[in-house]
């Protein structure tokens, strides 16, 4: 810790002599919205996002709007490069890669709100269990290639930034109340402005977004399989006039939601899902996942001078769940019962639970996997414009202490299976399953030079981490933790990241791009025999933007020297939560690709008929053999494709829009998948099918101010594998219809 704190006071004292006398960029596009905030975003770089040496999409509040999403893995379709494994149907806990990272938890990529890393633990255990549910999402911006080096701590796949409702400069409120399927029932409300405070402006806004539904998934002995999700926002902030000689402001934010959601790991067998797939078994019925969430952060932002911006962020995250599900039956994980279940005849008898069957005592074993995890941190940053002749540059320099710790505390109860019920008949004493503590501490370094040179746009850049890892392990004996058994690992890693992009203008229409970065992201707590996971990675490509059409078109290649998988629960497998694997020499490539246009500026159309297309090409192979204890990969042979990566991903949306009324449908192509590590032909075991889902979405504005929405999420009703990891095949969100009214004042 010692050595944290001295390199990172000395990079800020360094940081703040070097560009003592450098000019400040305004950042107007992001500014106006995200006071306080642009300067932890790529898309806030001076000429806007056509500027930016490297593959970034904003998805903005109108294409959210139009969309309507709940689901962040629906909304994400929108841009390139984005690797989605479902999970639940509802995208409650997403699993999420970029660019080939590695999807399962969204651990591989480093996700924030509003410039705050939002992962339980992003250094300690960065699985995302906790994901901002998207109802209540602003704008996203997904950033890869060089752009990536200016987050952390996980920069080999990408990065997303998903913003909140902002405070509106005018009073102003909005509520979307829908109605759907499954009793399915959605609420998102904000109302807020701002209001002359004396020196100030004063402002507020209160936002919730309320999701309840009781699940399209039917238990046999029947039951609720839905969830119910309460999300809250505050948010209050100061700001000078304008025209101030001391331009600031402060802004303060306070969220908290909690979720119950009656969901489980276990899945069906081939033959059941085949029947009936959107069936759960009896022996699930009792699993539940229960979580409390909360952020608290400030931001402050001032011009120092009409030559230097100031930017401090703060933040502190907490996150409690427990998620109460079957894990063992007889001793044996569910994840191989399901795989076999005529080799275990007897256990899966317990499962199906039927009428009729009464099982023994303590057959069904029901983990509590509770966990505590807090995140704190402060981050700097200092913007600065400048000249070199006839160069200019715009400096970006900033330091982030950060700490986060995840606390595992976790035990079994044990139920008969008896006439289709679940009964307990015995508890396990608390912490005899797991009962360790994991802790990550890191000092965090950025400085960049952001070049515009007549037609040449360029960034040089480098990202230092210093960070420490600990894992201390009670043992499963000592619930009071008094040491006994206490077994401590340390481990610690310093990680240089560069990172040189460049866009060149060759008309006012075309520009080429390219660039080059060091990837890297940190060990597990207390891994010290598993290396950091490193990638060079490469991308170039072309942009081309013409009144009513644009195109951009990008080919990556990521050079891994060592790839990374940490066993999770939701990766099944015989391993230990949280112990990590090195997969070797990894190359992924591919390519992505996005067009738009509306046509009627070709046809002269009375209203607007917009269409687009989002493609990805994605290649991912091991190039070197070896045998691993993590599951989904496996015994590798030298050219196997790394699992859950979709050679192709194809999203086209066509729409239209009049003054007061439109609509567009959207379509989702999916090409099939591996669940394990593998080449040729993919075993039927094995294999995620394709599949092609369509959604409708449609809106009238009946006067101003309100409109009534109607939507189809899976409109033909396609029936897909959504996971078959843990234990069996889950399936995808069947045929959804929603409808409801939007009231803006």
């Amino acid at each position: 810790m010692l050595r944290i704190l001295n390199l990172g006071a000395t990079g800020f004292a360094v940081l703040l002599a070097a560009f003592s006398t450098a000019k400040a960029d305004d950042y107007e596009e992001i500014k106006t919205a995200y006071a306080g905030v642009e300067e932890i975003t790529v898309f806030a770089s001076a000429g806007g996002i056509a500027n930016v040496p490297g593959a970034i999409t904003y998805i903005d509040a109108e294409d959210i709007e139009r969309h309507s999403y709940a689901d962040i893995l629906r909304t994400l379709r929108l841009a390139p490069g984005v690797n989605i494994q479902e999970e639940d149907g509802y995208g409650l806990r997403p699993n999420i890669g970029l660019r080939g990272s590695g999807s399962d938890r969204s651990a591989r990529i480093t996700v924030m709100e509003d410039g705050v890393p939002i992962a339980p633990a992003p250094y300690a255990a960065p699985e995302a269990y906790y994901f901002p549910y998207a109802g209540r999402i602003s704008s996203i911006e997904v950033t890869k290639g060089t752009g990536v080096v200016k987050y952390g701590p996980r920069t080999t796949g990408g990065a997303i930034n998903l913003f909140s409702t902002p405070i509106p400069e005018k009073w102003s409120a909005r509520a979307e109340f829908l109605y759907g399927s499954d009793d399915g029932r959605r609420l998102h409300a904000w109302a807020g402005g701002r209001t002359d405070a004396g020196p100030f402006d004063a402002g507020i806004l209160i936002e919730t977004f309320q999701y309840n539904t009781d699940g399209f998934k039917r238990i046999d002995a029947g039951g609720d399989t839905g969830f119910d999700i309460s999300d809250y926002v505050i948010k209050a902030g100061l700001y000078t006039k304008d025209g101030a000689a001391f331009p600031q402001s402060l802004e303060l934010k306070y969220q908290r939601s909690d979720e119950t959601s009656n969901e489980t790991y276990l899945g069906l067998t081939r033959a059941d899902f085949a029947v009936a797939p959107n069936r759960r078994y009896n022996g699930s019925q009792e699993d539940q996942f229960n979580s409390e969430h909360e952020t608290f952060q400030a931001n402050y932002s001032a011009e120092l001078t009409p030559d230097l911006m100031l930017d401090v962020i703060a933040y502190r995250t907490e996150f409690q769940r427990d998620w109460f599900k079957l894990e063992r039956v007889l001793g044996v994980s569910t994840s191989s019962i399901l795989a076999d279940p005529d080799a275990s005849a007897a256990e899966f008898q317990n499962i199906l639970a039927a009428p009729g069957f009464v099982g023994p005592d303590d057959a069904l074993e029901l983990r509590h996997n509770a966990r505590e995890y807090y995140a704190n941190g402060v981050q700097g940053i200092l913007t600065f414009k400048t000249q070199t002749g006839a160069i200019d540059h715009t400096l970006e320099a900033s330091v982030r202490w950060h700490k986060d710790e995840v606390d595992r505390f976790q035990n079994f109860e044990n139920f008969r299976a008896d006439n289709g019920a679940l009964f307990r008949t015995s508890v396990d004493a608390p912490g005899s399953d797991s009962n360790r503590v994991e802790t990550g501490e890191a000092v965090a370094i950025f400085l960049q030079d952001n070049i515009d040179w007549n037609r040449l746009h360029a960034t040089l850049g480098v990202r230092i981490e210093m960070i420490d890892l600990m894992r201390q392990d009670f043992g499963r004996t000592d619930p009071t933790r008094s040491g006994a058994n206490l077994s401590t690992r340390e481990n610690s890693v310093t990680a240089v990241s560069p990172a040189v992009g460049v866009v060149y203008d060759v008309t006012d229409e075309f520009s080429v791009l390219a660039g080059v970065y060091r990837g890297f992201a940190p060990p597990s707590p207390g891994n010290a025999q598993s290396s950091e996971e490193e990638a060079t990675n490469w991308e170039a490509g072309f942009r081309w933007a013409d009144g009513g059409a644009s195109f951009e078109a990008i080919g990556f290649f990521n050079d891994y020297q060592n790839l990374i998988g940490t066993c999770t629960a939701s990766t099944g497998g015989n391993c230990t939560i949280g112990d990590q694997f090195d997969g070797g020499d990894v190359n992924v490539y591919g390519l992505e690709a996005v067009g738009a246009v509306d046509v009627a500026k070709w046809i002269d159309a009375p209203f607007a008929l917009p269409l687009s297309a989002v493609y990805t090409l994605t290649q991912a192979e091991f190039q070197s053999s070896f045998s691993s204890g993590f599951g989904p990969w496996g015994n590798v042979v030298a050219g196997d494709e790394l699992p859950y990566v979709a050679d192709h991903q194809l999203f086209l949306t066509a729409g239209v829009e009049a003054e007061r009324w439109g609509g567009e449908i959207a379509m989702l192509y999916q090409s099939e998948r591996r669940t394990v590590a593998g080449q040729g032909a993919i075993p039927a075991s094995e294999m995620l099918d394709a599949h092609t889902v369509f959604d409708f979405s449609a809106y009238v504005e009946l006067f101003e101010g309100v409109k009534i929405r109607g939507k189809v999420e899976n409109m033909f009703n396609e029936v897909y594998i959504a996971a078959n990891r843990p234990a069996g095949l889950r399936p995808g969100l069947p045929r959804t219809f929603w409808v409801g009214v939007d009231l803006s004042f």
